[in-house]
């Protein structure tokens, strides 16, 4: 039977991990391993500087004191270690995770660090801030998880999925767009005059491309972006050795 591991950065009892995880079952032995409160904005973070702990819940649910990728790591390491997943789903995320916001998302990094393990990894999140609706997003995210299953994608690569509210009217294969944001940060004092910062919701619009998930979630379409784990950037690499970088980066190892 395909193995299955679910995990998040909601937190164990959100209720899109829930809806996401009994949806999954329809396809396999489904395994949540989630943080066991909200860990949203994590991104790839791993806890070094202190002990983690793992609660099991049941034999099928586990929850965790640390970030998603803490998640997905012990899941690999002791919880799933005699037998690993086929395939890793994170979220469903509430809240979307377009262009920019992948590399704060945890969601995303829990898809992430399954590539990093050789598996498919693909993280599902919900374009919406209010009136908050699963049923289409996990029902799409079976159907994907279908096909990755049964064609694998390129290892290294995972997929960050944006679901618009509503029944799913079609999916486009996109890129990362680019936002333009204007962070909102609260300044006050706490109780003993001590001043601080509290970064809050950001004012966002994006650059107005063609084939971006920006551009297919404004038109109604689940957004299926490719992402690796791979960050070189080669374009640039190609061309900055092809501009002498390369007798740059050697004069200044003397």
């Amino acid at each position: 039977m395909t193995r299955i591991l679910v995990t998040n950065d909601d937190g164990i009892h959100s209720e899109g991990i829930v809806v996401l995880a009994r949806a999954l079952e329809a396809i396999g032995e489904v395994f949540v391993v989630a943080p066991a409160h909200e860990m949203s904005a994590a991104s790839h973070s791993l806890t070094l500087t202190r002990p983690l702990r793992i609660d099991a819940i049941d034999e099928h649910h586990y929850s965790i004191d640390g970030t998603p990728t803490d998640c997905v790591t012990l899941a690999m390491s002791h919880i799933l270690k005699e037998r690993a997943p086929d395939i890793v789903l994170s979220g469903i995320n509430r809240g979307p995770n377009l262009g920019d916001d992948t590399t704060y998302s945890g969601t995303v990094a829990g898809a992430l660090e399954a590539s990093i393990h050789g598996l498919p990894g693909i993280a599902v999140s919900l374009v919406t801030r209010t009136d908050f609706d699963f049923s289409y997003a996990a029902e799409f995210s079976v159907r994907l998880a279908e096909r990755v299953l049964a064609d694998g994608l390129p290892r290294g690569t995972l997929l960050s999925v944006n679901v618009p509210p509503g029944p799913v009217k079609g999916a486009r294969i996109t890129r990362q767009g680019v936002k333009i944001a204007k962070p909102t940060v609260l300044e006050g004092i706490d109780p003993r005059r001590r001043r601080y910062y509290w970064i809050g919701e950001e004012k966002v619009t994006w650059h107005d491309e063609n084939g971006t998930d920006y551009e297919a979630v404004s038109e109604g379409l689940v957004s299926i972006t490719p992402l690796r784990n791979d960050l070189t950037d080669y374009r640039a690499l190609d061309e900055m050795r092809g501009n002498g970088w390369g007798g740059f980066a050697a004069g200044s190892a003397r």
